[in-house]
């Protein structure tokens, strides 16, 4: 008798665990790898005299694809990550050049397909000496050294962070945070490192300063920051490295990050950053529209 109650108590556990086993059987329904890559290039400036643009270097890629969830544009060692299929390349190689753009069309459970398409883009812009020397301690003497420089926020100056309207030319018109407004949310640890390679760094120390929903669609869900109105303070994120560009559209001189590579504040957006003013020794001051193109969003930064 007491052998057959173990066995119906064996036999009640297995259904349990047989049953448990089933309700986590998590189905990702059809998995369709994306179909039908469709690729567009719109060169900055082009037309029937100026095919190859108009020497800003600048192109709007658009990508469509059947079954595609989000898209991967890959140039050379740079990645952009879509979901709109939408991405701006700034190709700053002087001249007449050829480039390869591939881009990766990602569905359900990570499939994907890819596409390749070439453009040919002219590019006239070459950054002035003083700005590479200012930026990354570039050496005229020895052009082709590699040399870095490390900014940081300038913390102690007032306005050092700040918003106003988009195209606005007054220095955080709306909002500018007094010296060390900002301490503790994540953003006065973070260090930027320009490499005259074409290399950008940014180093977290573990977590940044960024903007709600804007972050969270970027980078990725909040796990450990603190919500704090439309900020999201001390958001969990690791060092990385990017890359950036010096190009200057319509005379104005602009880095461009490579995508989701920013400064400061994390805004989306296009994630290229007007030089507003470089006339401080040692200082820099930077802008960027927003993601919702709701704001300018101005930074100064400063050497080490």
């Amino acid at each position: 008798m007491k052998n057959i109650k173990n066995s119906y108590i064996i036999l009640f556990s297995l259904m349990i665990a047989l049953y448990s086993c089933q309700e986590d059987d998590y189905s990702f329904g059809d998995i369709i790898t994306p179909s039908n890559i469709q690729i567009t290039a719109e060169i900055a400036g082009a037309d029937a005299a100026n095919p190859n643009g108009d020497g800003t270097g600048e192109v709007k890629f658009t990508a469509t694809a059947d079954n595609a969830l989000s898209f991967k544009f890959v140039y050379g060692a740079t990645e952009y990550v879509t979901l709109t299929g939408e991405q701006d390349i700034i190709f700053s190689n002087l001249g007449l050049n050829t480039y390869t753009v591939t881009v990766i069309a990602s569905g359900t459970a990570g499939v994907s397909s890819s596409k390749t398409i070439q453009v040919d883009v002219l590019a006239t812009y070459s950054a002035p000496e003083e700005l590479k020397s200012k930026l990354f301690n570039f050496d005229p003497a020895n052009p082709n050294a590699v040399t870095s420089r490390t900014w940081k926020i300038k913390a102690s100056k007032d306005k050092h962070f700040g918003l106003g309207p988009v195209g606005g030319t007054i220095p955080s018109e709306f909002f500018g945070a007094g010296p060390d407004e900002k301490a503790g949310v994540g953003m006065y640890d973070d260090r930027y490192v320009f490499s005259s390679d074409g290399t950008f760094m940014h180093i977290t120390n573990g977590d940044v300063f960024g903007r709600d929903p804007l972050i969270i669609n970027g980078l990725g869900p909040n796990t450990a920051g603190s919500v704090n109105g439309a900020d999201i303070e001390n958001y969990a994120y690791a060092d990385y490295t990017g890359s950036f560009q010096l190009t200057a559209p319509g005379g104005v001189e602009t880095i461009n990050l490579s995508s989701n590579a920013f400064i400061g504040y994390y805004t989306g957006g296009n994630f290229q950053y007007e030089i507003f003013a470089r006339d401080v020794p040692n200082e820099l001051m930077l802008k960027t529209t927003d993601g919702n193109n709701q704001f300018d969003w101005w930074f100064i930064i400063e050497i080490e």
